[in-house]
């Protein structure tokens, strides 16, 4: 099973709460995709604006990590094990729609495990440094009038803080990449090579629990 596919059926749909459906997973991916040398050496920016580059590494240097390997055990635990006001209402009913936004809206993190959960900004430690490659989506943040994107945050599913709630602070990645990054449509999911940051990063649309160094992305292929 591909890495989007598990998040985009499972996770996401715990996230979500049964709001509106979201798009088909993408399936699996190509795992060593032929990158000319001179992309998989492009130089990087430090996430919080320094202009100092990064040192760079091979692609290969990149070890490929999932979602759920950003956030604590007992934060997944409670994610998947919602509670009743969550399982026992038909999903894409009004009722669930309507129970999905009362319950955003109104119940406090502190109210319940799960909704803990939901809002956790608790991460892994040792993520920190580590040169990680991870597959997502990106929402941009900031653009040129060439639709370039140089800041944004990579998220686990198509939709997240755009047409439905953003998923747990410790879901969402910060890149900040100057040089820019061109999409043909923002449905495209993305591998993103680069430093992790265990740092809060607070914006209107949301709140990453995660930044990163970006040294290099590529389009996700099916295999």
């Amino acid at each position: 099973m591909g890495y989007l596919k598990w998040v985009t059926t499972g996770l996401a749909a715990l996230f979500l709460t049964a709001c509106e459906k979201i798009e088909e997973p993408v399936p699996g991916a190509k795992q060593d995709a032929e990158i000319p040398e001179h992309q998989a050496l492009a130089s990087a920016k430090m996430a919080n604006g320094d202009e100092t580059p990064v040192k760079t590494l091979p692609l290969s240097a990149f070890k490929t990590v999932e979602w759920t390997d950003l956030m604590p055990k007992d934060d997944l635990d409670a994610l998947l094990n919602p509670p009743s006001y969550v399982t026992d209402i038909e999903d894409g009913s009004l009722e669930d729609q309507i129970s999905s936004q009362v319950k955003s809206s109104n119940a406090a993190p502190g109210d319940d495990r799960y909704q803990q959960a939901l809002a956790s900004t608790r991460i892994i430690p040792e993520m920190d440094g580590q040169a990680i490659r991870i597959p997502g989506f990106i929402v941009p943040l900031e653009f040129d009038d060439t639709e370039t994107i140089t800041q944004f945050f990579l998220v686990p599913y198509f939709g997240a803080c755009i047409h439905v709630p953003p998923p747990p602070p410790n879901q969402l990645i910060f890149v900040d990449y100057p040089s820019g990054v061109k999409l043909g449509e923002l449905y495209d999911p993305v591998w993103i090579f680069g430093f992790l940051k265990t740092s809060i990063v607070q914006n209107e649309m949301a709140t990453a629990a995660y930044s990163m160094q970006m040294q290099h992305f590529e389009f996700y292929t099916e295999e």
